[in-house]
């Protein structure tokens, strides 16, 4: 049974959620030591979405079950295949069936190591169930990648603080202040005074 700890703010602050990944600079790197047969074929669609772009499409319109279905024939196509594994992970992971989801994170991270949303969300999973410390591994491998993404910064604080590890919290979290604009900070502010009273004690 997981055990309950209270931050010391009224509300609570909630965690950012899982972050899906979109189409940016998806090309895999290709097979070493294989000959490309049809590299001059052209293949002729009749949209201009890629298999993983309608993939996202469904899967933002909330259709999940088809969105699993085309997320597999995009990574069966080798179209985006971190990203397609990534948002399969998100899709487990709201339906509750965590060792799929991290089994899906880490195929992501095993196309693209440096694959900045599956250290995110494979974090806020690991947070999620109460291993703080691989969780904090996690996000602070996602800063090292993506160093402007605040959420990672807001996380990772806010699962130091319950590791009791307070200087390193106030720190972090003084950091995501630095990223983001002042009229999001009261609560933040809050809960840093809060926690550096924590650290002199």
């Amino acid at each position: 049974m997981a055990k309950v700890v209270q931050f010391p703010v009224n509300p609570a602050p909630e965690k950012f959620g899982l972050q899906r990944a979109r189409k940016k600079k998806c090309k895999e790197p290709s097979k070493q030591g294989q000959l490309n047969l049809f590299s001059n074929g052209r293949v002729i669609k009749l949209n201009k979405l890629t298999a993983f772009e309608e993939a996202l499409l469904i899967d933002e319109q909330g259709d999940k079950k088809t969105a699993r279905i085309l997320y597999q024939k995009a990574i069966e196509a080798e179209d985006c295949i971190a990203d397609c594994f990534c948002n399969l992970g998100i899709i487990d992971s709201q339906e509750g069936n965590y060792p799929k989801a991290i089994d899906s994170f880490t195929q992501a991270l095993k196309h693209n190591p440096r694959h900045y949303e599956a250290h995110y969300n494979l974090a806020n999973l690991y947070a999620e169930v109460g291993n703080y410390a691989l969780a904090k591994l996690h996000y602070e491998i996602a800063i090292e990648l993506e160093p402007s993404f605040p959420n990672s910064y807001y996380n990772l604080g806010l699962s130091l603080a319950l590791m009791k590890l307070y200087d390193e919290a106030v720190k972090v979290l003084s950091t995501y202040c630095e990223l983001t604009p002042d009229e999001e900070h009261q609560q933040i502010s809050d809960l840093i005074f809060k926690l550096s009273t924590m650290t002199s004690r």
